[in-house]
């Protein structure tokens, strides 16, 4: 018998198998799971060069895998102008004037910023950032990601005024009756008006922005990822994706990644597939795979949009909201990338978007035949009840943002105001999503959301704000066990991911990704688990992040 060169004894180790057993030891030899066990059998694989950690009762779980995040666009941001947490109007123009102190010119970017903090429109005004400054451009992307608050010297180097038009796809919002734009911009295309006219950022940016992503991660016991946006840019790099190969060849990526390029709705099918086709094959390297197309079908319910089978109720124009593929048309797009092998990867927020999704998946299946495809629906936020059994039927995976799932103003203020009570029975049901036999994955959406599983794991089972902010559940018998939550976040989001043959649960020739937690997850309140800390990350069988 070989020697481990690792041993983690004592301990209460949740392997996440099949039959979701447990063990007190694992042994780990050349990066990989050698054996699980009891503590009295692990010593048979002690050696003279075995290190042996006693857990003293700490817990040990297969790495978690983030099935919906933006590593590299999350750790930019964060090392631009940050906005994030800050609650109230005052406390946003307080840190960007001190952004606008700490860098001497050009212009300001940055995010984080939160749409409640301008409820109930969800829309921030330009004046208040021009009375910051008017001269230098400012950008700042709102933490959801599909909203930008610009001052007036942006919309001037974008060349947005009175007379500029709506981009397909988008939104300029101006003040109510001219068409004076008011600051605000709803959507990618839209959005893009003014990244365009920004200066690009240095290949130096991107990698410190992963470094920085990477090491956040880790620390919270994250060992792979699905990178929900790698877009192509002007100069036909994929961004983030040169940075990712850049950290791996120096061995310093430690995280397993899968990338998911982004479809241009504007560009359609054919401009598009040769160069997904390219990028797959230069790209599926190492740590990196890039085999995902990401499909934007619909907005945010927030902004109005968000795509909907009934009109808004706060509206009495009879607006539902708009698609952002045409369905005809995505049917033929998803049956020819699905024939590439191309794993599909759709945002739908809304119940008429995540239907027009399904169908697409359903017409490529119906014309290519069924095949090992895992395509996913992301953040499905509101279902029509009828749709919930079709993701078991069609072998999609539903990867909802827990987090999301609680009673907070985003729901209250925001979502609940535009959907009314009835509809909002069906926002994120992932119990019920659970009990139709669907597998579930979960994922952050980090920077729109904290990216520590712990507090997505906590939300999925009580429904509640893991931090107390909260007094009521959303849903009713939407709850699932913390046996399923975990799941979610390891064996299920490796299965999304194409690493479940090799990650995910404990046991033996799988990686050692392994993850120590300061406590056991099933001997504390369901209210405290957001409350456990990551000790150690392994990756490979490396200590990447904590102590052994």
């Amino acid at each position: 018998m070989d020697a481990a060169n690792l041993l983690l004894v004592n301990g209460h180790v949740y392997r996440v198998d099949t039959a979701r057993t447990w063990a007190q030891a694992v042994a780990v030899k050349d990066g990989r799971i050698q054996w699980t066990g009891s503590t009295a059998e692990a010593m048979d694989r002690a050696g003279d060069g075995t290190r042996i950690v006693d857990l003293g009762g700490r817990m040990v779980l297969p790495g978690f895998q983030d099935s919906h995040v933006h590593p590299v666009h999350s750790g930019v941001t964060y090392r631009q102008c940050a906005l994030f947490d800050l609650v109230g109007v005052d406390a946003l123009l307080r840190e960007v004037g001190a952004c606008i102190r700490r860098t001497p010119d050009g212009w300001i970017q940055g995010g984080g910023w939160s749409v409640d903090n301008f409820a109930p429109s969800g829309l921030p005004d330009k004046a208040l950032l021009d009375a910051l400054t008017d001269e230098r451009p400012i950008a700042l992307k709102s933490s959801d990601g599909h909203s930008l608050w610009v001052n007036s010297a942006a919309l001037a180097a974008a060349g947005i005024d009175d007379g500029s038009a709506d981009p397909p796809g988008g939104r300029i919002d101006r003040y109510p009756g001219t068409r004076t734009p008011s600051g605000s911009l709803q959507e990618d295309s839209a959005m893009n008006l003014v990244f365009d006219a920004a200066p690009p950022l240095r290949p130096t940016d991107l990698e410190a922005g992963l470094e920085y992503a990477r090491d956040h991660l880790l620390s919270l016991g994250i060992v792979a990822v699905q990178d929900a946006l790698a877009k192509l840019t002007p100069g036909d790099a994929y961004y983030g994706l040169d940075t990712y190969l850049a950290l791996d060849d120096r061995g310093e990526l430690n995280l397993r990644v899968v990338a998911s390029l982004y479809w241009e709705n504007r560009l359609g099918l054919e401009p598009q597939l040769a160069a997904f086709r390219a990028a797959r094959a230069r790209y599926t390297h190492g740590n990196l795979a890039a085999s995902t197309i990401k499909i934007w079908q619909d907005g945010v319910m927030e902004t109005h949009t968000a795509a909907l089978l009934e009109p808004y109720d706060d509206r009495d124009d009879g607006f539902s909201g708009d698609l952002l593929n045409d369905p005809q048309r995505l049917n033929a797009a998803v049956t020819a990338l699905d024939a590439e092998a191309f794993q599909i990867h759709f945002h739908a927020i809304g119940d008429r978007a995540i239907r027009t999704s399904l169908d697409a998946l359903e017409a490529a299946r119906a014309a290519n035949g069924a095949r090992d495809s895992r395509h996913h629906i992301s953040h499905i936020q509101l279902f029509d009840p009828a749709d919930i059994p079709r993701f078991a039927t069609l072998g999609v995976t539903a990867n909802f943002q827990p987090l999301w799932a609680i009673n907070d103003v985003y729901i209250t203020e925001l979502t609940i105001p535009r959907i009314g009570n009835e509809r909002a029975r069906w926002l994120y049901p992932i119990g019920s999503m659970q009990r139709s036999g669907a597998r579930v994955a979960f994922g952050s959406d980090w920077y729109v959301s904290s990216a520590n599983p712990l507090d997505g794991i906590e939300a999925a089972v009580t429904r509640l704000d893991p931090d107390g902010k909260t007094g009521s559940t959303l849903g009713q018998g939407e709850e699932i066990s913390l046996a399923d939550a975990i799941a979610s976040y390891t064996i299920n989001s490796a299965y999304l991911n194409f690493l479940d043959h090799d990650s995910g649960s404990i046991e033996a020739g799988k990686r050692a990704d392994l993850i120590v937690l300061d406590r056991n997850l099933f001997g504390i309140p369901p209210q405290e688990i957001n409350e456990a800390r990551v000790t150690a990350t392994l990756f490979d069988g490396r200590l990447v992040f904590g102590e052994l």
